[in-house]
């Protein structure tokens, strides 16, 4: 297809083929997770499994791409999808309104992906979704906490378990090392040193009717920007594309 011309000029036929051949499951559509999709998808990638409960709010509109006065209330899963598909048509990919979490987890990992790429902003839900990838041997990439970072050259990748300086990835080690979590599961975080500067969610933001509502609505409310989340997704989706590529 001449439209991805210039990436099979980049990595050459075999590779591209071989890029054009893998599914990958996306877990998580906000700031991180829209632009990862929106990397793979203008790199090639044919074969796509989308997961998110929420649905699109117009305190979004500040860093989600997927987020526009024409999307507001709608599923960011359907929103997603059609957006893929304007770009490729012939993109293989399955939109799944879902909360990731253990009672999820057989559905969303099946079939079984040669990727997964949790974007995932809550703590409990990432832990479930890093430790079921992990026991069924799923290659993982993960989004670490890109909230409150203004400073883009502090933006690293590595494993999660030598990360510094970001508390999200903290927590998660640590409660992935209770359930017998190892070394293995690649990321992208920040090494910039913050404050955090918490704020309850306000009575009148809306998460989305769906059966898992109620369960998005304890998050906390911190400052973040387009810039920031967008190079994370972006960082993200190349890590994606070399790995793949290669195998």
């Amino acid at each position: 297809m001449e439209r991805f011309t210039r990436t099979e000029q980049l990595l050459g036929e075999k590779r591209f083929r071989t890029l054009q051949s893998k599914l990958v499951t996306v877990v998580g559509l906000g700031a991180v997770g829209g632009y990862v999709v929106e990397g793979l998808v203008r790199a090639g990638i044919q074969h796509l499994r989308i997961v998110d409960f929420d649905t699109v709010q117009t305190s979004n509109i500040n860093r989600q791409l997927l987020a526009l006065e024409t999307t507001l209330g709608r599923p960011k899963a359907a929103v997603a999808r059609e957006r893929v598909l304007a770009i490729n048509s012939e993109c293989t990919v399955e939109a799944l309104p879902l909360f990731a979490g253990e009672e999820t987890l057989d559905e969303i990992f099946d079939p079984v992906p040669d990727l997964l790429i949790d974007a995932i902003d809550s703590l409990n839900p990432k832990v479930q979704l890093l430790h079921g990838a992990y026991i069924r041997n799923i290659p993982t990439i993960s989004s670490m906490g890109a909230a409150l970072r203004t400073d883009p050259s502090q933006i690293r990748t590595g494993e999660l378990f030598s990360t510094s300086n970001c508390p999200l990835a903290k927590h998660v080690r640590k409660r992935l090392r209770r359930r017998g979590v190892g070394e293995g599961i690649e990321c992208v975080y920040s090494r910039e040193k913050f404050d955090f500067d918490y704020q309850r969610p306000s009575q009148d933001e809306k998460i989305g009717e769906t059966p898992f509502s109620d369960r998005g609505r304890e998050r906390n409310i911190l400052g973040s920007l387009p810039t920031i989340t967008g190079i994370f997704g972006l960082t993200i989706a190349n890590m994606a594309i070399m790995k793949l590529s290669k195998s």
